[in-house]
């Protein structure tokens, strides 16, 4: 098998074997949880895998070329390890997987048989099935560069380049209220106009949502309070006096990359390609026919 040392091959080969598996998950808010099959905890490459964490795989299904490697793993919701209440916040989305056979009589022999992400996770009777996602899963995506008026970065990105910590583009501040999981109200946000971070991210910065984010669909004032809604609600609990982040939303456009950024120079979208009603037109004696820019 590829990446196979010829210590572990030997040891495999050798006929009587003392294997067992290990997992390493590496979630996007940094924190790696470790579990293995074996009766007893390992540690090797910084990691440290515990027993009796109830993690374990099903069939393991690989193949050579560019075919997408996929398994699943299943196990038990507890406080010590993988909780509900992470899963449904989300941490779990997209976390990085790697799995050994080790020999757990000597660490250092051991092979990397999969490595990837979490893909689809769900829940019952107390208990979790992870779908896991191959790396070769990255080349099903669709991409390339898309031609449209709208620009096509994201606020921040290589190809927008504008820095997110330009004072007046942020604030960080303590939750006043909040309804729903997701309408945050403040009394005033002082310097800010509203619309200001519409189309922005929020960011939670303390609390039991620690690292969680959401995007804005909203910003306006109801009169007395200064109202910031997300698309979707933060999936943990978020109490008065939490920290959060407010980051200055980009609505795409040209005008607002020039005028609100400054930051016409990285702009990634097309203003002056035609409309679809160019494509249907005709021949005409009176008016301006050129096919120039519709904005």
């Amino acid at each position: 098998m590829v990446g196979m040392s010829q210590a572990f091959q030997d040891h495999v080969q050798g006929g009587l074997t003392s294997l067992c598996r290990a997992w390493a998950i590496s979630r996007q808010d940094g924190v790696v949880l470790g579990f293995t099959d074996h009766d007893r905890d390992l540690s090797f490459d910084g990691y440290s895998f515990k027993a009796g964490t109830g993690l374990s795989a099903l069939a393991l299904q690989q193949a050579t070329g560019l075919s997408v490697d996929n398994t699943e793993a299943i196990g038990g919701l507890s406080d010590a390890s993988v909780t509900e209440g992470d899963i449904n916040a989300g941490r779990y989305d997209g976390a990085e997987v790697r799995c050994w056979l080790v020999n757990w009589a000597d660490v250092s022999v051991r092979w990397l048989m999969f490595r990837g992400s979490i893909g689809q996770l769900r829940r019952a009777g107390g208990a979790f099935h992870a779908e896991l996602r191959g790396l070769s899963e990255a080349l099903n995506r669709p991409v390339g560069r898309v031609y449209q008026k709208p620009c096509t970065a994201v606020l921040g990105d290589e190809g927008c380049k504008f820095a997110l910590d330009t004072p007046g583009y942020g604030e960080e501040l303590p939750v006043d209220l909040m309804e729903r999981g997701q309408e945050f109200r403040w009394q005033d946000l002082a310097g800010f106009e509203p619309g200001w971070f519409a189309r922005g991210r929020l960011e939670m910065l303390s609390g039991a949502a620690q690292g969680l984010s959401g995007i804005i669909k909203q910003d306006r004032s109801d009169g007395t309070t200064r109202v910031i809604e997300l698309w979707q609600p933060i999936r943990a609990e978020v109490v008065p006096g939490d920290m959060v982040r407010l980051q200055a939303g980009c609505d795409k456009r040209m005008q607002s990359c020039r005028l609100k950024f400054n930051n016409l120079i990285n702009y990634q979208g097309f203003p002056d390609i035609p409309g679809e009603d160019w494509v249907m037109s005709v021949p005409k004696q009176s008016g301006v026919n050129s096919g120039g820019s519709r904005r």
